[in-house]
C-alpha cells in the first residue's frame, strides 16, 4: 500500500503522473523527429511543440526530486528499496528525453544557421552576378584544362609503355636470329674474326637500344613537364 502524505497525495500518485508525462514526451519528441525529417531540403520546425516537450521534461525533473524525497520516508525497506528503483528509473529516462531534445535543438540551430548562410551568399550572388559568373568559368576552365593534361600525359605514357615493349619483342627476335646465325656459321665452319664480328654489331645494336628506351624516357618527362 503506497504511502501517503500531506494532502492525500500519494507517492505512487506522483509516480503515476510522472510516468504519464514521460509517454507524452516520448511521443512528442518522435513528433518533432518526423517533422524533422518529413521534408528532404528544409525540416519543418514546430516551437509550440518543442516548448511543450521541454515544459514536461522540467516537470517530471520536479517530481523525481520531490519523489526522491519523499521514498526516504516510507517505513518498510523492502518498499524503501523498490521505490528508490522507480525513482531512479524515471529520472534516466527524464535525462535521456532531456539529452534527445537538446540534439534536437542543436541540429535545429545548425540549419538556421545554414539556411540564413545560404541566403547570405545567395544574397551576394544576386547583387553581383557578374563577377560569381567570371569565377565559375574560371573555375570551370581551370578544371578542363586539368583534364586535357592529365589525358595527353596518359597518352604520351602509353606510347612510351608501347614503343619499350616493340623494344623487347626486337630483342628477342635478334637474340632468336643470332642463336640461329651462330648454329648455321658453326656448321658451316667459318671462322672466329667472323663469330667476333657478329658479337660486337650485338653489342652496338645492344646499345642503340638502350640510348633508344632512355631518349623515350627522356621525351615522355619532358612532354610531360611542358604540359602541365
Amino acid at each position: 500500500m503506497a504511502a501517503e502524505f500531506g494532502g492525500g497525495v500519494t507517492l505512487s500518485d506522483i509516480y503515476q503522473n510522472a510516468k504519464k508525462l514521460l509517454l507524452r514526451t516520448r511521443d512528442g519528441l518522435e513528433r518533432l523527429e518526423r517533422l524533422e525529417y518529413s521534408s528532404t531540403s528544409t525540416a519543418i520546425d514546430s516551437p509550440d511543440l518543442s516548448f511543450s516537450v521541454k515544459n514536461d521534461i522540467t516537470q517530471i525533473r520536479s517530481l523525481c526530486v520531490e519523489m526522491d524525497r519523499l521514498w526516504r520516508s516510507v517505513a518498510a525497506k523492502s518498499q524503501r528499496d523498490l521505490w528508490k528503483r522507480k525513482v531512479e528509473q524515471v529520472a534516466e529516462e527524464a535525462e535521456s528525453l532531456k539529452q534527445s531534445l537538446d540534439k534536437y535543438f542543436l541540429r535545429n540551430q545548425k540549419r538556421v544557421t545554414e539556411a540564413k548562410e545560404k541566403a547570405e551568399l545567395l544574397g551576394r550572388a544576386n547583387g553581383d552576378s557578374a563577377h560569381v559568373l567570371t569565377i565559375f568559368g574560371e573555375e570551370v576552365h581551370a578544371r578542363q584544362s586539368v583534364r586535357n593534361s592529365s589525358r595527353l600525359l596518359e597518352e604520351a605514357t602509353a606510347t612510351g609503355e608501347a614503343i619499350l615493349f616493340k623494344y623487347s619483342e626486337q630483342r628477342e627476335r635478334l637474340k632468336r636470329a643470332q642463336r640461329k646465325a651462330l648454329d648455321v656459321l658453326n656448321t658451316v665452319g667459318l671462322s672466329n674474326t667472323m663469330l667476333k664480328l657478329i658479337e660486337r654489331r650485338h653489342r652496338v645494336d645492344r646499345l642503340i637500344k638502350y640510348a633508344g628506351m632512355i631518349l623515350t624516357v627522356v621525351v615522355v618527362f619532358i612532354f610531360w613537364r611542358w604540359t602541365r
